[in-house]
């Protein structure tokens, strides 16, 4: 059904509503006093369409005038014309002067009441059209908490709420540029540190060989040094590059169906080597069976390489690290228990920042900060989660991989959610 347009039906029924009032007229009145209201109707019809006529004319001509003066010359318009023609009616209908004088009083009273009616509420109008225009111009000149008291028409009060929530979200947009900002900052300045001891170093290490400075078991001392602060730099930079990676969400893993019992098997044994040197035993506890996860084997084993890495450092001498794996519903999650100092409590989430360390946070301890983050991106990548365990010795890092689909697990990609 076609829906006429707003003038047209305007139009359309005024015109209906005039034939209507002729008809009773003459059917109720006779054609000598119709003719008389028909006059008088028409030449305020002249004046209020004139009248409006004028008003529309100046504003698409560019003279704009307030809301308030605009909605009394529509008060104006329709109130007085009216007036007029009850007082023109009055005096050409009744014979009795004293009557014509009662009709001229009545229309007056009542045309001044209108217009008191009418601009009342048009005031009320306006005040709630100022009240969010001030809203917005505060939300540009960086007002976020806004109150915008409304209480007219309820599109007034939507448009006021409106208003506000998008005060609210401008505001949250800008504080998490401000912790992104933040945390970039932070980002640079302990990379610069962390990039700056070990380049040290090796400057100082490398200016004593080459000076001959240092021979023999001293010369090859310093070469083994040389060559940790190398593999440092090159694990920072990796995981530099891998967290700037999986912030902007460009991953390209594929990930496909992973028997976890064998590859954390592997990565144990991988790392037997450097808990033999630090004295901390390794342990392994596996059920008969594990589902498979759907993950990119190689940045699996990547969290697991970091998190052991960490429990080997933080345990005392003929301490203990222990690694275990359960099935759970449709996650799988993998623990590493060392019996080291623990982590406050306070500490646990903001460990998986960048740069950060747990307990005493010590910046003379070996690594950069950044395993925690790099092994969380990851896990969260492969739509699992990272935590803390509770415990009552040392530290209990727990992370779960959603379980592989079906036998036939699809190819695909994730990109990482920031945050969480």
């Amino acid at each position: 059904m076609t829906r006429l347009p707003r003038g047209v039906t305007f139009r359309i029924a005024a015109t209906a509503t005039t034939v209507a009032a002729l008809a009773v007229s003459l059917f109720a009145l006779g054609v000598a006093t119709t003719t008389v209201v028909l006059a008088v109707l028409l030449g305020v019809g002249a004046v209020t369409v004139a009248g409006t006529a004028c008003v529309l004319r100046r504003h698409r001509n560019g003279h704009t005038t307030t809301l308030a003066t605009q909605l009394n010359l529509v008060i104006l318009l329709v109130i007085a014309p009216l007036v007029a023609a009850l007082v023109v009616l009055g005096l050409a209908m009744f014979v009795a002067g004293a009557d014509a004088t009662l009709v001229g009083v009545i229309a007056a009273l009542a045309g001044v009441l209108g217009v008191a009616a009418a601009g009342r509420l048009a005031a009320e109008l306006t005040r709630d059209v100022t009240t969010i225009r001030d809203g917005i111009r505060a939300v540009g000149q960086g007002e976020r908490s806004l109150g915008l008291a409304v209480t007219s028409a309820t599109e007034l009060r939507e448009l006021a709420a409106e208003t506000a929530a998008m005060a609210g979200r401008l505001a949250a947009g800008e504080a998490a540029r401000e912790r992104s900002e933040d945390a970039r900052r932070h980002l640079v300045a302990h990379a610069s540190h962390d990039l700056r001891t070990p380049v040290t170093s090796l400057a100082l290490l490398a200016g004593a060989i080459n000076d001959d400075l240092v021979d023999g078991e001293l010369r090859r001392e310093y070469v083994r040094r040389m060559c940790t602060h190398i593999r440092a730099l090159s694990g920072l930079i990796d995981d530099l590059f891998e967290i700037s990676r999986l912030e902007a969400g460009d991953i390209s893993w594929t990930l496909e169906r992973v028997a976890v019992e064998e590859l954390v098997t592997k990565t144990v044994a991988a790392m037997r080597a450097d808990a033999d040197t630090k004295g901390v035993r390794m342990a392994l506890e596996l059920p008969t069976s594990l589902a498979p996860v759907q993950a990119n084997p190689e940045k699996l084993q990547r969290v697991l390489f970091n998190l052991i890495q960490n429990a080997i450092r933080h345990s005392p001498a003929d301490g203990t690290v222990v690694v275990r794996a359960e099935s759970l519903a449709d996650m799988v999650e993998v623990e590493v228990e060392d019996r080291g100092r623990g982590i406050p409590t306070g500490d646990r989430e903001r460990i998986f920042e960048s740069f950060e360390r747990g307990g005493d946070g010590s910046r003379s301890e070996p690594g950069a900060g950044l395993g925690l983050s790099v092994a969380r991106a990851i896990v969260h990548a492969h739509g699992g989660r990272i935590w803390v365990a509770p415990a009552e010795q040392g530290t209990r890092m727990r992370f779960s991989v959603p379980v592989a689909i079906s036998d036939a697990c699809p190819r695909s990609t994730r990109a990482w959610p920031p945050g969480g």
